[in-house]
C-alpha cells in the first residue's frame, strides 16, 4: 500500500467570499443554461462540493483551483449569498503555479468544454515555464496531437523550439532562364507539362 493521503476534501473551511478570487488561466466556459442549473441545485441542496483553492500566504486569500462557477453562483445569486452568510465551503491545495494549473485542467476536462484560446494560452504558458510536451501530457491528460495543434493555433515559434522536423520535402528544383521550372536532372517543367498534372 502507498503512503498515507489525507484528501482535501476532509478538511473543508468556510471562507468569507470577499477573500476568495478567480484564477487567470481557468479555460473552462459554461453556457447561460447551465448555470442556470447550477443556481437552481445550490438553492435546491446547497453546496455539496466544495471550491477547490490554493491559498495565498502573502495577501491571505484564496485563489480558486477548481469551482469557479460554483464562486459565480453565490457572485449573482443574492438568495444563495445571504442564505451562506456570503461564505463559501473550500478545501486547500498546496502545489505550484503549474501543478495548479494542471489540476484545473483535470478538473475542467472530466466534466467541462474548454474555451480552445485560453488552453492555446495554458499550453503557451507551460511550454515557456519550461515543462515538456510529455509533462503536459502526463499531468493535464492531452496526447500529442492535441498539444501539436494548440501550439500550431498559438503561431509561437518559440514553443516549437525542442521539436525536431523531418526533411521530408526537398526543393530539387530552381527555375530555368526561361522562366520554366528546372529539376535537379535537367528536365524542364513547362506549361505544356502541366496537362498531364490536372
Amino acid at each position: 500500500m502507498g503512503e498515507h493521503c489525507v484528501s482535501p476534501a476532509y478538511n473543508v473551511k468556510r471562507v468569507p467570499i470577499e477573500k476568495i478570487q478567480a484564477n487567470s488561466y481557468n479555460p473552462n466556459k459554461v453556457s447561460p443554461p447551465e448555470m442556470k442549473l447550477l443556481i437552481k441545485s445550490i438553492l435546491e441542496d446547497g453546496y455539496t462540493m466544495p471550491i477547490v483553492c490554493y491559498y495565498l500566504t502573502e495577501d491571505d486569500r484564496y485563489e480558486i483551483v477548481d469551482g469557479f462557477h460554483r464562486y459565480m453562483a453565490m457572485k449573482t445569486c443574492a438568495e444563495i449569498a445571504e442564505r451562506e452568510d456570503n461564505c463559501l465551503p473550500v478545501s486547500i491545495i498546496d502545489k505550484p503555479l503549474s501543478e495548479r494549473i494542471a489540476s484545473t485542467i483535470r478538473h475542467n476536462r472530466a466534466r467541462g468544454a474548454h474555451a480552445i484560446d485560453l488552453m492555446v494560452d495554458i499550453v503557451a504558458q507551460l511550454t515557456e515555464a519550461g515543462l515538456s510536451d510529455e509533462w503536459i501530457m502526463n499531468n493535464i491528460g492531452m496526447d500529442a496531437d492535441e498539444i501539436l495543434r494548440l501550439k500550431q493555433i498559438s503561431g509561437l515559434a518559440s514553443l516549437f523550439a525542442d521539436r525536431e522536423f523531418s526533411k521530408s520535402w526537398r526543393n530539387d528544383s530552381t527555375v530555368s532562364d526561361t522562366g520554366n521550372i528546372k529539376f535537379e536532372d535537367g528536365e524542364e517543367f513547362n506549361s505544356d507539362m502541366a496537362d498531364n498534372f490536372f
